[in-house]
């Protein structure tokens, strides 16, 4: 059965402009949704914001966990598609990065429209991992993280918010150690690889695999910590806006 526009999941958490040049869709990281952007401008450049909402979290928080990235994407193109018909690029920080690589991967297979450039902020490249803290972390440490990240994101990290959060960033967590990619992918667009000069957790020396999966790879290191990315820094939002539009048409 087809699905009317009544019942289709909203993975975008506000409706494309028509009008807008160009678009960067921000993924989420772990344990987070769509408004952990709402720092960031609507638009980067000429690139409007689109905000990516996966389900089991805030406005889909009824809704399944996607389980996998693979299944993250397939879910997800399907959607995606009448808003690639113009320049654009995908955004993820740490573990938000790995469904960008993914959608990349299945839309490059299916033949579809491709991103201009894919910005990766503090993470690996997916054949060196699965990595980072919260993946060897049991459910009292996931707690102790996701108080950290309430915080960060400007909330406060009541016992009530921490019960109804756990479950959300464990399934997450277990959809990135399940993205095993055994060699490098090749990926037909250009990366660029963020690091953080006080990031503690994935600094920009573990992330030259990016290198290794495109002819068209940038390293930027920028100042602040793991964490800094939230505030849309004026710095991180240059290197944007000069790639989309240093890219190709």
């Amino acid at each position: 059965m087809v699905e009317s526009s009544a019942t289709k999941p909203n993975w975008l958490l506000r409706q494309p402009d028509p009008q807008a040049p160009a678009r960067l869709f921000c993924f989420p990281y772990s344990g987070a949704g769509a408004t952990m952007y709402e720092r960031w401008p609507r638009r980067v450049g000429d690139a409007e914001l689109c905000l990516i909402q996966p389900p089991g979290r805030q406005n889909r928080i009824r809704e399944p966990h996607y389980g996998s990235y693979e299944r993250l994407a397939a879910q997800l193109i399907d959607v995606m598609v009448p808003y690639l018909d113009r320049p654009f690029a995908f955004f993820g920080h740490c573990s938000g990065a790995l469904p960008g690589v993914e959608v990349t991967r299945q839309l490059a297979a299916a033949g579809l429209p491709v991103p201009r450039r894919l910005f990766v902020s503090a993470q690996v490249a997916p054949h060196d991992g699965p990595y980072g803290k919260l993946l060897g972390q049991d459910r009292a440490g996931l707690r102790e993280t996701l108080a950290e990240l309430i915080t960060n994101l400007g909330g406060t990290p009541t016992d009530a918010l921490l019960d109804f959060g756990l479950d959300l960033l464990v399934q997450d967590v277990e959809a990135n150690k399940r993205y095993v990619v055994p060699a490098p992918l090749d990926l037909p667009c250009g990366i660029t690889a963020v690091g953080w000069s006080e990031d503690d957790q994935i600094p920009l020396s573990l992330m030259g695999g990016w290198k290794e999966m495109t002819a068209d790879c940038r390293s930027v290191l920028l100042d602040g910590g793991h964490f800094a990315f939230l505030s849309a820094p004026g710095p991180l939002l240059a290197e944007i806006a000069r790639d989309l539009t240093a890219g190709p048409a």
